[in-house]
This record gives structure tokens, C-alpha cells and sequence, in this order.
């Protein structure tokens, strides 16, 4: 554990012990509302048992939304037009809604989220947040399911809908590289207007993994610790992260701002970082994707690695891993559902251009080791 870590873990039980209250004392009437719980109380918060650390992995292991990568049917009937007049980032207002999925219908509530999709310049369907109550989703496939992200297409047409499927892969290849990651599922999603019983078209979408579940997977929790330094996460996490971001072509993360970053404790105090939204990635390479000027990129199909420089001894095991994965990665590319022959060559060339990029001992050494300020294609 890093000195900051320790001044973190201090700070926040001096925290908690400030703003205990005594056992039954009330607030006085007519007192403000109280402040936002600090997230640095989350540190010094009790972990239940070891065993039921393992009872809540198992549970969040066999979720039944994500025990097939079958593209789900489902269909959603809300107010639609309204939802999509939502693109007002800090509205959190929320609208009805119906899910129906094979023989069961599910109450649910939506609302729109996100930021760069959200604009109206960039899409012409906002992306979703769905929530449940659990007596409604028992004995169905979303058993378990509190809340849950639907990344929509971003405008209509097959090319909007191979952007889901490249994205979705992105996904599915970080899942092969480590269980440290977010789990995603594709949908085929008719929507209905709830007011005129009209549907209002068919499009691919995908649900993504609710954090709490991730977080359970890898017998952790969440916590919200923005300004956080390389040498503060488990490096065994952080790499093959950094890595795996330099191979779909990914800058459009923060780990210090927790910009599609999200932070697992575990018990021993190790901090880990998960990253999620690859949808502007090389790999992906949507027409709304330019990348930060920042970094000096001609555009999103230009890798760049942004992760820590480390000694070659510790860098070639996770590398290793990467190759070794080679043939399962390059067989997913070939045998995903949904890709049109031009998308697929697409993808794996991109995919390729990866491996080659990392053929030779020196190659590693440049990249990852000396940390070369160039980028690839």
C-alpha cells in the first residue's frame, strides 16, 4: 500500500468518526439537508466475511443475462419522443416503461444518460438506463438486475448497428484477456410508443454490466476515488488494462478524472481499475469519433500507449498473456454475429496491426518498457 493510500485510509476514519452520530439523536427541525456521504468513508467501511465475499462472486457469476452471448429479442414500449428530448446532461428525469422479454413483461423505469451520445450533434437516439425492482424481475432473465445501461444505436441504419457489434466485441476481448472487466450482452431492441401502441423501429443494442456486479465478481466494492497516480493500483490490473486500451486504440479514458474508469477495492485495500465505454476506439472507429487534441492523434485508428513505463521482466508475463490469446481473440473476429464481410476484414486488421505492433522483444521494450513517445496504426 502507497503512502497516499495510507493518508486516504487515515482521513477517511477520522472522517467517520466526525460525523458519527450518536445512537438515536435526530436532526434538529428545520436543519439543512445532510451533505453527501464523503466516498472516502467507503475505505474504512467493515467487508463482510470471506465466505460471503464468495456466496455474492458466485451469484454475480451466473447472472442468467450474461450467460450467453446470443443477441437477446426484447422490446421496450415508453414514451419515446420524450426520451429522446432529453439531452440535457444533468437531467435525471425518468419515464415509465414496459420491457418484454419472451413470456414475461417487466415494469421498468428509463432515462436517458450519458454525455458525448447524448448530444443531439451526435446521435439521434439517446442511450438508456434501465431500472428494476426485483420481485419484477425474478424467475426472468434479468434476475438479480437492479439497474442496467442500453447502449442504443446511435442513429438508424445497418452501419450505426455494426458500430454496437464492433463495440460489443471490444468487450468480449477484454473478457478474454481478464475476468477484471465489465460483461456486455446484445439486443435486438423493438421499441413501442406507449401511447399509441405504434412501434417506432427495431435496433440493435447492448446491455452493459451493472458496476456493483463487476465489483462483487472480483469480491470487491466500489469506490469513488478520483486524482488517483499509476503507482496507486494493483499493477497486475493496471497493465493488462493499459495494454488492452492500447490495442482496441482507446484514449478516451481517465483514470485520475474516473472518466470510463471505475474503481475495486478488495479487502486487502488493492485498488483496480476497470474500464468501460469503448465506443470512441479504433477498433470501433464511429464517424463522431476525433480524438483528444491532447494527444496529438490524427485520428482514433492511431494507437497510443498511455499506461506506466515498467521493467521488461514485469511487462513480457502480460504480454504474454495477450499473445497466447491471439488465436481465441482472432477466431471471436471471425465468428462474431452481425459483422459484414467489410467490417470483419476491417476489425481484424486492426486487430493485427496489434500483434505486429508487438512481434519482437524489442517492440515490447519500445512500447512499454522505454515508453517511445510514437504512435501505431
Amino acid at each position: 500500500m502507497t503512502v497516499r493510500m495510507r493518508r486516504w485510509l487515515v482521513v477517511g476514519l477520522l472522517l467517520a468518526v466526525a460525523v458519527a452520530r450518536p445512537l438515536g439523536q435526530q436532526a434538529a427541525p428545520g436543519a439543512p439537508a445532510p451533505a453527501k456521504k464523503n466516498p472516502l468513508l467507503k475505505l474504512v467501511e467493515p467487508w463482510p466475511s470471506a465466505a460471503k465475499l464468495q456466496e455474492r462472486r458466485l451469484e454475480a457469476e451466473s447472472d442468467p443475462l450474461f450467460a450467453s452471448a446470443e443477441p437477446l429479442a426484447i422490446t421496450l414500449v415508453g414514451d419515446f419522443k420524450a426520451i429522446n428530448k432529453d439531452r440535457n446532461q444533468t437531467s435525471r428525469e425518468v419515464y415509465p416503461a414496459t420491457l418484454r422479454v419472451g413470456d414475461a413483461t417487466i415494469p421498468t423505469t428509463i432515462n436517458a444518460r450519458g454525455h458525448l451520445r447524448r448530444m443531439v450533434r451526435t446521435c439521434d437516439y439517446v442511450p438508456l438506463r434501465l431500472e428494476f425492482a426485483k420481485k419484477d424481475v425474478k424467475g426472468t432473465i434479468f434476475a438479480r438486475q437492479d439497474a442496467l445501461k442500453l447502449v442504443v444505436q446511435c442513429a438508424g441504419g445497418s452501419e450505426f448497428e455494426q458500430y454496437i457489434v464492433r463495440e460489443h466485441l471490444a468487450y468480449r476481448i477484454f473478457n478474454v484477456i481478464t475476468h477484471r472487466s465489465f460483461r456486455a450482452r446484445l439486443a435486438r431492441v423493438t421499441y413501442i410508443d406507449a401511447a399509441t401502441g405504434k412501434p417506432a423501429g427495431t435496433r440493435a443494442g447492448m446491455f452493459l454490466e451493472d458496476e456493483t456486479s463487476v465489483a462483487r465478481r472480483m469480491e470487491g466494492r466500489i469506490v469513488e476515488l478520483p486524482r488517483l497516480r499509476f503507482e496507486d493500483l494493483d499493477m497486475d490490473t493496471l497493465m493488462p488494462m493499459m495494454i488492452f486500451e492500447f490495442m482496441i486504440g482507446n484514449t478516451d479514458y481517465s483514470i485520475y478524472a474516473l472518466h470510463n474508469v471505475r474503481i475495486v477495492q478488495r479487502p486487502d485495500k488493492s485498488l483496480h481499475p476497470v474500464p468501460y465505454d469503448f465506443d470512441v476506439s479504433g477498433i470501433v472507429n464511429p464517424p463522431y469519433g476525433i480524438p483528444a487534441r491532447a494527444m496529438m492523434l490524427k485520428s482514433i485508428t492511431e494507437r497510443l500507449y498511455r499506461g506506466p513505463c515498467r521493467a521488461q521482466p514485469l511487462v513480457d508475463p502480460i504480454v504474454a498473456n495477450f499473445v497466447a490469446k491471439k488465436d481465441i481473440i482472432r477466431t471471436m473476429v471471425e465468428e462474431t454475429p452481425g459483422l459484414d464481410r467489410g467490417t470483419r476484414s476491417e476489425v481484424k486488421s486492426f486487430v493485427d496491426g496489434f500483434y505486429s505492433s508487438i512481434k519482437t522483444s524489442k517492440d515490447v521494450r519500445g512500447l512499454f518498457v522505454n515508453c517511445a513517445p510514437k504512435s501505431t496504426m
